[in-house]
Order: structure tokens, then C-alpha cells, then sequence
């Protein structure tokens, strides 16, 4: 079942993996590097039905890293010549759009972030401005024009980032989101900006472009929303027309670990920090602010059946896949695709060497030395597969 062709929207892809929207740190002054193109490539000379480039901020202020990728103009040709390496090995090229919120840096935007509340987040740190309604319907056409960008670029499909903690899911969040007004309280006022930014999405793609949203299927701390909540978001997200949505979970400021799963490898992270008082700081308290979660093949597979069963909409999994075995029985399950993030940062060519029958289990031992270095702009296991 995974090497059979499966369609989303307007476009087919030849098989039913995609390499996830894992953020690759390789975006250096918000720009396409050559390491970025070299990379996707490899994932699709791999055999990946479509690789998908992550962390694509649709306005400067969205930003939370200095290598991070800012989607705008004058780096399409640069974006084009990513897409036009993917398309030459028969996959398809997606890009995930989004907007940090909260979780931005005021020293990598230059101004004072913007959330839907003005309440500080320990975890950038920082202390955002609570956006005003025209910031809300400018950001909506951000999002738009993003997709008007990626087209010009030559992706096939765009995933809109509305989980994990960031601007569409501080929205959602009740935790994050303490507006007064027709944006806050009930469920239907928090989910008025996502759609919002979906009409504008939607609108921009026409029957050209793919549309995926990655949502959470619960927070993953008690504050959060849950399963019942995110159902009742996913079911709008399927009545407005998207063409699938990627199931995840967690809030990276919240419960960062939930959405990856295992155990941060503190003393990685903090040696790869630029600021020693930060890294000090991770040494000596790195447990408790990222405190690990258990880690298992297929993790949030038991909710996303929930939404399985729920749903009449594309659904693509995501979380723990390591071998051809997890795959078959996400599938079996009447899930449209998997998305694969560590196999394939481990292993490019894992879907081949699936389908070659020179692999049934990626070399991917879940040691999270990736995450640590990724935020920080170290290269991971993508260039480096011996040490950790």
C-alpha cells in the first residue's frame, strides 16, 4: 500500500510518504543555502512521495531563529531552483507556512513580537504585544501571499502550520489566547482567525495548489485544548474545502517533548548554545524545562484514529515512524500518507531501501541529538550520521 500513487487535492503523489516539515536549520539569514537544496533533494532521489520544507515564516516578524526561512520575493528564484531539483526525481515539493507568534525574537525581527495576548512566554523568552484586529486581517492575506509565493516557486502543495504552540494554535488555545473579544473565549471565537488565514489560503491556491493543515490532536498539558476540541477544529477545517490535514501534537513552549517524544539530550543543546548564560541556564535546569516523554513507535497513533473515524478528509500521520512494519499499520488503519521526520533525517533514502527490501527499520535510534542541535543552527544527522 505505501508504493501505490495517492492523490490530495489537485495533485497526485507517486507514493504515500512525505517527509515531514521537520525544521532543518539551513536557512541562514531567512535564505535558501545550498545545503537546504542538497538535502530535499537527496529526500527525493530517496523516493518520497513529497518532501516538505519547514518553518517558512510568511512575514519577517513571524521569525524566531537567524536560520530560519522567510518566505518572500526575492528568494524565489533561489526556491526554485529546490522545487525544480525535486520535480527532477519525480517527487513533489511542498512548504510548510507559518507564523511563530509568541515564540519569536525580538533580536531576530527587530521589533516586539506579536501574540494574540499580551502575556510573557518563558520559553523564547519574551513578552509579546497583543495583535489589534487590522494586525489579525493583515496577517490573514500573509498567509495568502505566501501561497501566491510558493506557486511562483513552483511547490505543488503548502502546509499551513496551525499546531504545536505557534501563532494559529496560540489562537486556538485557550492557555494563549485571553482576548475579550470576537477573536477569545468560546471555541468558535478562538477559531476565527484560522479561518481567516484558511479563506486567504484556499482563495490563493485555486485548483493549482495542495492545501494541508498540520494541527495538534491535543496540546499536551492540562491548560491546553483537547481531543474533543481539536475534533471540533479539524471538522471545520474539513468543511471549508482543505485537501488534508497532518495530525500532530503538543506546544513547544508548553510541552515540547510531546511532539517529539523520548529525552532531550540537555548537555547537546546547551553546548550549542551562542548565548553561556542561556547555556548555563539549560545545564542547570534543561530537565525540568524540557522534561522528557516516553517515546514509542506510532505515539499518537490511538487519537489519530479518533479523528480517523470521524473524518471523511485526507488524513496524514505523523509521529514515531521508524520501519516499514509502522507504516503498513498506519495504513491498514485508512490513513492516506504518512509523514516521516527522523528516518529520514537519519536515512534520506530510507523509503528506497524499503522498497529495495534493504531496510525494514530505519538506523534511527531516537537519541534526539537533531532536535537539540536544530534550533541553534548546527547541522544534524542530515550531514552527520556517526556522532551524536
Amino acid at each position: 500500500m505505501l508504493f501505490t500513487p495517492i492523490p490530495f487535492g489537485p495533485i497526485t503523489l507517486r507514493n504515500r510518504s512525505i517527509r515531514a516539515a521537520a525544521f532543518e536549520g539551513m536557512c541562514f539569514n531567512h535564505n535558501v543555502s545550498d545545503q537546504l537544496i542538497q538535502y530535499h533533494e537527496a529526500v527525493a532521489a530517496g523516493g518520497v512521495g513529497m518532501t516538505t520544507v519547514a518553518y517558512a515564516a510568511v512575514t519577517k516578524s513571524g521569525l524566531s531563529f537567524p536560520h530560519q526561512l522567510w518566505l518572500r520575493e526575492e528568494i524565489v528564484p533561489e526556491l526554485r531552483k529546490l522545487t525544480d531539483a525535486v520535480h527532477s526525481h519525480n517527487a513533489k515539493a511542498s512548504i510548510q507556512i507559518g507564523h511563530c507568534g509568541n515564540m519569536a525574537k525580538h533580536e531576530v525581527i527587530g521589533e516586539r513580537p506579536i501574540a494574540p495576548s499580551a502575556r510573557l512566554n518563558m520559553y523564547a523568552p519574551s513578552f509579546p504585544r497583543a495583535m489589534t484586529k487590522q494586525d489579525i486581517v493583515d496577517m490573514a492575506k500573509s498567509f495568502g501571499d505566501a501561497v501566491r509565493i510558493a506557486q511562483e516557486a513552483g511547490f505543488d502543495a503548502v502546509e499551513v502550520h496551525a499546531g504545536h504552540g505557534y501563532l494559529i494554535s496560540q489562537f486556538l488555545s485557550p492557555a494563549t489566547n485571553k482576548r475579550k473579544d470576537e477573536f477569545g473565549g468560546s471555541l468558535t471565537n478562538r477559531m476565527h482567525f484560522m479561518q481567516m488565514v484558511m479563506e486567504e489560503v484556499l482563495k490563493a491556491a485555486g485548483t493549482k495548489t495542495a492545501v494541508l493543515v498540520k494541527m495538534n490532536m491535543r496540546d499536551g498539558f492540562a491548560a491546553g485544548m483537547d481531543i474533543d476540541e481539536l475534533l471540533e477544529v479539524a471538522k471545520t477545517l474539513e468543511n471549508m474545502g482543505v485537501h488534508g490535514l497532518v495530525l500532530s501534537g503538543g506546544f513547544v513552549s508548553k510541552a515540547p517533548m510531546y511532539v517529539m517524544r523520548g529525552a532531550m539530550p540537555i548537555g547537546t543543546l546547551a553546548a550549542h548554545m551562542d548565548n553561556p548564560v542561556m547555556s548555563l541556564l539549560v545545564r542547570l535546569f534543561g530537565k525540568l524545562l524540557v522534561p522528557d516523554v516516553p517515546f514509542k513507535e506510532n505515539y499518537f497513533l490511538n487519537d489519530a484514529k479518533r479523528f480517523r473515524k470521524a473524518l471523511k478528509i485526507p488524513l496524514i500521520y505523523v509521529g514515531g515512524i521508524l520501519s516499514k512494519a509502522n507504516i503498513d499499520e498506519v495504513l491498514n488503519e485508512g490513513f492516506e500518507g504518512v509523514a516521516i521526520a527522523r528516518a529520514l533525517i537519519r536515512n534520506p533514502d530510507f523509503i528506497n531501501q524499503l522498497l529495495e527490501e534493504k531496510l525494514k527499520q530505519s538506523s534511527c535510534d531516537t537519541c534526539n541529538y537533531c532536535i537539540a542541535v536544530m534550533y541553534n543552527g548546527a547541522f544534524s544527522c542530515i550531514q552527520n550520521t556517526t556522532g551524536k
